[in-house]
């Protein structure tokens, strides 16, 4: 009789431990999000430095402004460090 309820102790105790090893797992969102950013760096970085020699080949040439090219610079440095920036800001607010 005592191994009986040993048994089921130790199977429900197993049980209990791979429900929470289950639970512990990324969301399905999380998993999706980070996927489709990684997916959409890899795309966006050829169009990013032929935007970057265009943007400098257009100031130079005086066709456009030194500030639109150093926007245009900023903005490519934003989406490509938004990772970095959100975990820094995270760090932050102790999140």
């Amino acid at each position: 009789m005592n191994r009986s309820i040993a048994r089921k102790c130790s199977l429900a105790a197993l049980l209990v431990l791979h429900a929470s090893s289950v639970l512990a797992q990324a969301s399905p969102f999380a998993v999706g999000a980070s996927a489709f950013q990684a997916n959409f760096l890899v795309i966006l970085t050829p169009v990013a430095v032929i935007a970057v020699m265009a943007l400098g080949v257009g100031a130079w040439f005086n066709r456009i402004s030194w500030s639109w090219a150093a926007g245009g610079a900023l903005g490519i440095l934003l989406v490509f460090g938004a990772p970095q920036i959100v975990a820094w800001v995270r760090g932050l607010a102790g999140v």
